[in-house]
């Protein structure tokens, strides 16, 4: 996508719409989480396709070439089967807030062909995000972009921002296809196409051929999903409500901790919250963390048990010329560490500026937060267990013994293959 944007456009003030939020460290949750944000969702259709399809209402404006991009998919189903099992963590949020806006659903797929839905997805005009902001356009729409985190593949904010941009489009045109065509190729490029032409309409318009494809391309999409079997694509349902449900962190968390308390893989974490540009949840950039709704309260019974309500990290104000290696050697982690969780300007070793730091809470020779996820507490029986595997273990031999799911204990720890004696792994609570 090319986002061009007009100098009125600058002086526009967004906000971050209502949406219900737990705080992390608001005392000892009572496991009765409150799902108020289903909204509609739950006293209507269970399956979140059939909400969407009901909202459609774009018009097949340029068949011909709708034709075409419908035999492409049709004759590549997998591709958009793959594509809709991605989009399932974010397609809820999504079709929620544009029927919040009366806006046509076929906008909620538009992340299909922007991004395939990866929140990581790149484009060599260095878009970013779901929804493919380039760098100017996030910044005017407030997406914050910095060495720890960036709005735009920000799920909550880069969302907000596009259906924002694109109400401000169609004020301007006052034709939904005119206002994707200038999501893509920019309002001017729209206008500029009108100036050349005595017709206004989208499918009239000389536009770039991307442009020109683009709006059919989408409408394509949207006739598969509407009868997904007379093209030869089976969509998996998808159900009728939240995926996610936001965390209010108030200091920040290494990601790899949260997931462990969230017993949840890195990879899931990651894909939830794409905004965060290293291993931790900078509290003071962005304070929002999103988990899935069925790994809250384990979230919040670790955290809480485990004591790590205050976190497991601390900022440290580090002056320009202060050596790395014993700032790590300061706080018990190694240089690498440092690099992982700061983005660190260095010289031969020393910081070429002052800057703020994220260190472990509790100086060497102490226990830290992150020690205490494997520590039990006394009198009490953690949720997570450490167990350093020994010659001869398998995985299937550790569930057995701790009564859980080999599966469970792959997916806590990252694991792809065969365990060997030494690791340390985590082990979550058992069914029992």
């Amino acid at each position: 996508m090319r986002h061009r944007l007009t100098a009125s456009i600058l002086a526009m003030s967004l906000t971050l719409s209502g949406f219900p939020l737990l705080a992390a460290d608001a005392g000892p949750p009572d496991l009765k989480i409150s799902y108020a944000m289903a909204g509609n969702a739950l006293a209507g259709d269970n399956d979140l396709w059939d909400r969407i399809r009901a909202g459609f209402r774009l018009p097949d404006s340029s068949p011909s070439l709708i034709r075409i991009h419908e035999r492409w998919f049709s004759s590549h189903p997998g591709h958009l089967e793959r594509v809709a099992e991605r989009s399932r963590p974010y397609l809820y949020h999504i079709a929620e807030e544009v029927e919040k806006r009366g806006m046509p659903m076929e906008i909620a797929l538009l992340p299909m062909i922007e991004s395939a839905f990866n929140p990581m997805a790149q484009s060599p005009r260095k878009a970013s995000g779901i929804w493919q902001f380039i760098p100017s356009t996030g910044r005017v729409f407030g997406l914050d972009q910095n060495a720890w985190y960036d709005g735009r593949r920000d799920i909550l904010q880069a969302t907000q921002a596009a259906l924002d941009y694109l109400e401000m489009l169609y004020g301007m045109f006052g034709d939904w296809e005119l206002a994707l065509a200038a999501y893509n190729c920019g309002e001017g490029c729209v206008q500029r196409a009108q100036r050349r032409s005595t017709a206004q309409s989208y499918a009239d318009l000389r536009l770039p051929a991307e442009t020109r494809n683009y709006v059919p391309r989408l409408i394509a999409v949207r006739n598969i999903i509407q009868n997904p079997e007379a093209f030869g694509v089976r969509l998996a349902p998808m159900a009728n409500e939240p995926y996610f449900m936001p965390i209010k962190l108030k200091r920040p968390i290494e990601a790899r901790t949260a997931a462990r308390l969230a017993e949840m893989s890195m990879e899931e974490l990651v894909a939830l919250n794409p905004g965060f540009q290293r291993r931790v949840i900078h509290t003071e950039t962005q304070d929002m963390l999103l988990l899935p709704t069925d790994r809250v309260e384990t979230f919040q019974f670790n955290l809480h048990r485990l004591g790590l309500d205050k976190g497991n990290l601390q900022t440290y104000a580090a002056k320009k010329g202060e050596s790395a290696a014993r700032i790590a050697a300061r706080f018990d982690v190694t240089v690498g560490w440092l690099k992982e969780h700061n983005p660190l300007r260095l010289w031969k070793g020393k910081l070429t500026h002052s800057q703020d730091l994220v260190v472990p809470r509790v100086v060497a020779g102490k226990s830290s937060g992150k020690d205490r996820l494997t520590q039990a507490q006394p009198g009490t029986s953690p949720a997570l267990r450490t167990h350093t595997v020994r010659a001869g273990e398998t995985l299937t031999k550790l569930a057995q013994h701790y009564d859980v799911k080999a599966d469970e204990i792959k997916r806590l720890n990252d694991i792809e293959g065969q365990i060997t004696p030494g690791m340390e792994l985590h082990i979550p609570a058992s069914a029992g």
